[in-house]
């Protein structure tokens, strides 16, 4: 078996920093990717939600032109 000096781990010791040095950077992008996302998401929760109060005005503006015309034969339920 070969010996082992510490010239050698020394070397490994190098390459097990270097590869570590590498798995940090792709951490990194890897978060700046997910924030991009989280803000993207962020955003389309916003917009599905701008949607939903827009139909809602439109929900009540449809249940008063409604009552108005007489077309609605249930009770009219006040929000």
């Amino acid at each position: 078996m070969a010996e082992v000096s510490n010239e050698l781990i020394f070397e490994v010791l190098k390459q097990v920093q270097q590869r570590l040095d590498k798995v940090d950077h792709k951490v990194d992008e890897l978060k700046s990717e997910m924030n991009a996302m989280r803000g993207y998401l962020i955003s389309m929760q916003q917009d599905v939600q701008n949607v939903y109060a827009i139909l809602g005005r439109y929900d009540g503006r449809l249940e008063h032109i409604e009552r108005r015309l007489e077309l609605n034969d249930a009770p009219a339920i006040s929000t």
